[in-house]
């Protein structure tokens, strides 16, 4: 098969699809891959790198999207590239469809077959391609919150950690899954206090065993939620329903009636966001105020580390690109009902069904474009 990894284009994104190592991968099972001047240069991967891996060295992204089989990326296609997609092509990257209905509307008028990362599911469960960015950005999540708590950014100038006297600043914790835990361990490393919420209470109770009075946990109600926020000097959400819009937790009332110069970091904006007065925004321009609160929502909060974002990302992906590109796609996923899930659009359909759900289209499940 012949693979494409064309240069990231959306705002402040460094990442690339494929490392060198990858490359050298899909390489050695005997696919020939076009890489495009420049993808890796941000994060010091030079196209020397990637010649030396096996890799093709092409001049544009029209070069690419023209001859490749399969695209693989990390962020969502911007509409230039949706536009130079074709029938039956396979595209491979974080998609983050259930708040985007312009992508979706693109996708499906383009044919290609395009695999979410975000909803590929795995074998011991949870969701293992969308797992190594969410650590990422959990732990950048408690960096980017303390940094804006300072007054020069906005903040109202706490110090998480605190110091001897003076009381330690408070860190809410919406949603105890990947994104959660890793904010937890950044904010209880710094001496914050912390206070985590989830609806499943073996969750809250594996934290507590890890942790014990160093955190409270609460279970997720909407008064639980309101209490947690009103007190809170940052809040980050970290919910996540797979495939689906993230559920609107804070309300733009609660949001009113926080603490001035308090800081929320939605993590969830890739999925809609989990505050009512959230919208994305971009490493240029991360923040915005609402009521006093400081709200960071940057949507690919992992691009900011780029370097360590690809490696961790491309450890996860290569093993089912390269099931892609042994088999085809149809036969790739008829062998694995995990990949199968990624499946999102497909010739012209909505192959997810929490995808279908949140933008309003019929759902077509895969297993009947696979016969």
């Amino acid at each position: 098969m012949l693979v494409g990894v064309p240069k990231e284009i959306k705002n402040n994104e460094f990442r690339v699809g494929l490392t060198p190592p990858g490359v050298h991968e899909l390489a050695a099972h005997g696919h020939q891959v076009l890489v495009q001047a420049g993808a890796g240069a941000g994060i010091g991967l030079a196209d020397a790198d990637y010649a030396a891996a096996g890799a093709m060295i092409v001049p544009s992204a029209q070069d690419i999207f023209a001859r490749a089989d399969m695209i693989v990326k990390v962020k969502e296609p911007q509409p230039q590239e949706c536009a130079l997609l074709r029938p039956g092509q396979i595209l491979y990257t974080y998609l983050h469809l259930a708040p985007d209905p312009e992508q979706a509307k693109a996708l499906l008028a383009s044919g290609a077959v395009c695999i979410a990362y975000e909803t590929i599911t795995g074998a011991g469960g949870g969701l293992p391609l969308l797992a190594p960015m969410s650590e990422v950005a959990g732990r950048m999540a408690i960096q980017a919150g303390a940094s804006h708590l300072e007054k020069s950014k906005g903040g109202a100038g706490v110090l998480l950690g605190g110091v001897p006297g003076v009381a330690a600043g408070h860190v809410v914790i919406l949603g105890a899954g990947v994104v959660g835990t890793n904010a937890l361990q950044m904010a209880a490393g710094i001496g914050a206090r912390v206070t985590v919420l989830d609806k499943n209470v073996d969750r809250l109770r594996q934290l507590d065993l890890v942790y014990g009075n160093r955190i409270a946990t609460l279970f997720s109600t909407a008064h639980a939620v309101e209490e947690a926020v009103l007190s809170a000097d940052l809040v980050i959400g970290g919910v996540l329903v797979p495939g689906a819009q993230a559920p609107r937790l804070v309300t733009k009332a609660m949001v009113a009636r926080m603490k001035p110069g308090a800081v929320v970091v939605d993590v969830a904006i890739d999925q809609g966001g989990c505050f009512d007065t959230s919208h994305p925004t971009t490493h240029a321009d991360p923040t915005f105020v609402v009521d006093g609160v400081v709200h960071y929502c940057v949507a690919n909060m992992p691009g900011a580390v780029a370097r360590t974002s690809t490696f961790a990302l491309n450890n996860a992906t290569i093993g089912h690109a390269v099931a892609l590109a042994d088999k085809g796609w149809r036969q790739a996923l008829r062998d694995d009902p995990h990949l199968r899930n990624g499946l999102n659009v497909c010739a012209g359909q909505v192959t997810h069904a929490a995808v279908a759900s949140a933008l309003g289209y019929d759902y077509v499940p895969a297993e009947s474009l696979l016969a």
